[in-house]
């Protein structure tokens, strides 16, 4: 289930990069509610607001109660426009969620249990290939990550696609294959380390064999 949080929006009459700017200089991110069959609202919200939640992470996976001057909408940031240089956000596109709404969202994958995973025990290191998978499914039904148990998995096991539990009606979008490999545990790479004086010895021996070279 999709984690809330809650928004206030004022109304705007005018877009423009004019009105954006004297929107700014008052604190005031704009951004615009569309979708769901209705027309779409410009409004603007408090800039700490926006950046508190962007900065918490999540935005476009957790749903927001926006209330737009009294009305109560359910949406779901869908497009975060950034500066450029200073990453502060700059405008958000929020659309409308209604209880049969369906979307394609990125959610992260977390491996849990690591600290009791036969593999890891054994010095394995966890090699994650996707970090997210793009799953289809209702608006309200957007999991916060989707788990992978580790618990079990010795050294050399590959975690597919095929293991990982979706809510029902969730779909994977993209690569479907029951057989991707997600992630798996592989054996640690081990660098060979110089033998000490094994640097000096090495003239010495040539040296050695010069006179023994020259009298054949």
């Amino acid at each position: 289930m999709s984690k809330h949080y809650t928004l206030t929006a004022q109304k705007r009459e005018r877009a423009g990069k004019g009105v954006a700017r004297a929107l700014r200089r008052e604190s005031r991110i704009p951004a615009v509610v569309y979708g769901d069959s209705k027309a779409p609202i410009l409004i603007s919200c408090l800039e700490k607001d926006i950046t508190l939640q962007f900065l918490k992470g999540g935005m476009k996976t957790h749903m927001c109660d926006m209330d737009v001057e009294g009305e109560k909408v359910s949406v779901l940031a869908r497009d975060i426009q950034l500066n450029p240089v200073t990453d502060r956000v700059e405008h958000v596109d929020f659309m409308r969620v209604g209880p049969k709404t369906k979307m394609t969202v990125s959610v992260p994958l977390h491996f849990i249990n690591q600290e009791v995973c036969p593999g890891i025990k054994v010095k394995g290191i966890l090699n994650i290939v996707h970090h997210h998978l793009d799953i289809r499914c209702a608006a309200k039904d957007i999991p916060e990550s989707i788990e992978i148990d580790m618990s079990e998995a010795a050294l050399g096991h590959a975690f597919k696609l095929k293991d990982v539990v979706l809510a029902k009606g969730a779909e994977v979008m993209g690569n479907d294959d029951p057989e991707l490999t997600l992630a798996n545990i592989v054996e640690p790479k081990i660098k060979a380390e110089p033998v000490e004086g094994a640097a000096e010895a090495a003239p010495a021996a040539t040296a050695a064999a010069a006179p023994a070279a020259e009298k054949k």
